[in-house]
């Protein structure tokens, strides 16, 4: 009998190049968690099998509603459950602060406590952030797993909060819980509110003459270890399957691209079509306090399953933007600039 595996936030980006992963890659039946109003956009070319249920199981809930997920995890045991759902906007975090609260701290709990309850045997992978370590000053880069959190944001509040619920659940209950500090990862599907994605379709809409060539940025200077979306799923598909991790283990990973957003913003612009592209300083999009030196020692994570990076940053740069293209072929001038 194939593993059953449970996904939350199985519409998002990361959620859905799981999805692909898993299907490519396993046997494994997959459920997902939709909420009623999730776009199906990022999951859209699997249609045909979420319709005849071809070992795709959509489930529709909501992680911060307890007994919505009751069902789901009382009707079938699951060996796999990756908890991916969350309000994942660091700049979004300040303007709804207790939103966010509730989704990524009750949203785990409730995820912790169905399967504490009714898949008591699963892995867990839990996905907290590199964002829980915040301003870390220069003598402790690169950040390992016991540098101290220095939260700079209500997410990432939110979200040392959540990585902490999943090492009690583990020490507590004995559930296997594995818990992931992913620096930034990005690729096709990443939201436009991340600073690397919104200049990839502020750059598609000026190729397609949209928008005056100028992006509007924020914090240019901030240091950033870039990974692809496709290599960051490969390891928490490597994370969950190999048995010899101990429960209760928290991992640091990255990639291996170390830049500043400014570089970002450069390589973006040195591939798009327009090359007369400018840039200029948007005060609403500056942090009232920026994550400034992300730059991960992910080491302890590679001598537990010999993942490397595979997919440049060139490529991840290019196929964003591609990605960006395409919407704008698709849509037109829909998008809001932000």
């Amino acid at each position: 009998m194939s593993a059953k595996a449970f996904i939350t936030g199985i519409t998002g980006m990361v959620g859905s190049h799981l999805l692909d992963f898993l299907l490519e890659n396993t046997e494994w039946e997959i459920h997902g968690l939709i909420r009623w109003r999730s776009p199906i956009d990022n999951i859209s070319h699997h249609v045909k099998k979420i319709n005849s249920k071809n070992r795709i199981h959509l489930h529709y809930g909501d992680i911060t509603d307890y007994l919505s997920l009751v069902p789901i995890f009382k009707s079938r045991s699951f060996d796999y459950v990756f908890h991916l759902a969350a309000q994942s906007y660091p700049k979004t975090s300040f303007d709804s602060p207790s939103s966010t609260y509730e989704t990524n701290v009750l949203g785990t709990e409730n995820v912790l406590k169905c399967c504490k309850e009714y898949s008591p045997n699963s892995t867990i992978h839990n996905c907290s952030s590199s964002e829980v370590f915040g301003r870390v000053p220069k003598h402790l880069v690169p950040i390992t797993e016991d540098t101290p959190f220095h939260p700079a944001s209500p997410y990432a509040i939110s979200k040392c909060s959540a990585d902490l619920i999943g090492r009690f659940y583990a020490e507590a209950y004995n559930l296997r819980v594995l818990t992931t500090r992913m620096f930034t990862h990005t690729g096709p599907r990443r939201g436009d509110v991340f600073m690397e994605s919104t200049f990839a379709k502020q750059i598609a809409l000026i190729e397609a003459d949209y928008l005056e060539p100028i992006v509007k940025t924020g914090n240019l200077e901030s240091i950033r270890t870039i990974a692809d979306v496709r290599d960051a799923v490969r390891a928490y598909y490597l994370l969950v399957t190999n048995d010899s991790i101990p429960s209760g283990s928290v991992f640091n990973i990255g990639g291996s691209h170390t830049c500043t957003v400014r570089e970002i913003l450069e390589k973006l612009i040195s591939i798009s079509k327009n090359k007369d592209i400018s840039h200029e300083i948007d005060p609403d999009r500056i942090r009232p306090i920026d994550a400034d030196l992300q730059i991960p020692d992910i080491k302890k994570f590679k001598s537990m399953t010999n993942w490397e990076p595979e997919i440049s940053f060139e490529k991840t740069m290019f196929d964003l933007l591609d990605y960006w293209r395409g919407r704008v072929r698709k849509f037109g001038n829909c998008f809001l600039q932000r």
